[in-house]
């Protein structure tokens, strides 16, 4: 029971973070208690009900890219803990993407923060840009190619559905090269 409170409080800092609206004051900030924890732990995780826009976090644009790296690991790990079904529109999960990208996009020789980026785009369901993030990798790993995979077959169902034979059979192509899988098959089989 510590271990699910003591996770569920590193979800909420995280969450209370990438929601706070104000400006951090410069000096301490106020300690965290231990008696509300508990309350708010068992729920709050599983509820995303928050409609406020988060501001930018002034300490996200003055980080180095190695920070905003290991800032998205933590923030996935959180979101990964808070949410059943990961998804970007989820707090944490968009704060793991954002940081990610903002490392990426800095240090644009850095392959892993590339790569990292792609693996939480294709987590998210972010098929779109999953799928440019992977093909513009070039050579990626098996474990890659499974993921890099798996955003191809999704992209190809979701324009076989809207009627585009054409694109559907550019994505199917594209993640057979990748990976071959039952779900490019089938799709393949319909088009």
């Amino acid at each position: 029971m510590k271990k699910i409170l003591m996770l569920s409080a590193f979800a909420l800092a995280g969450l209370a973070a990438a929601q706070d609206t104000t400006t951090p004051a410069p000096t301490e900030t106020a300690p965290a208690t231990t008696e509300t924890a508990p309350a708010t732990t068992e729920t709050a995780p599983m509820t995303d009900t928050v409609t406020t826009t988060a501001a930018p976090d002034m300490t996200m644009m003055t980080m180095t890219p190695a920070d905003a790296f290991a800032r998205a690991q933590e923030y996935a790990v959180q979101a990964d803990v808070a949410y059943p079904v990961p998804f970007y529109d989820r707090t944490l999960w968009k704060a793991a993407v954002d940081a990610s990208y903002m490392a990426a996009s800095q240090d644009t020789s850095n392959r892993a923060y590339d790569a990292y980026l792609a693996q939480l785009y294709t987590k998210t369901q972010w098929w779109i840009n999953a799928y440019n993030a992977w093909n513009n990798l070039g050579d990626l790993n098996d474990t890659e190619k499974e993921w890099a995979s798996l955003s191809a077959a999704k992209l190809a169902y979701i324009a076989l559905q809207r009627g585009d034979r054409t694109t559907a059979r550019m994505y199917v192509e594209k993640g057979m090269s990748w990976k071959d899988s039952a779900s490019l098959q089938a799709i393949m089989r319909r088009l």
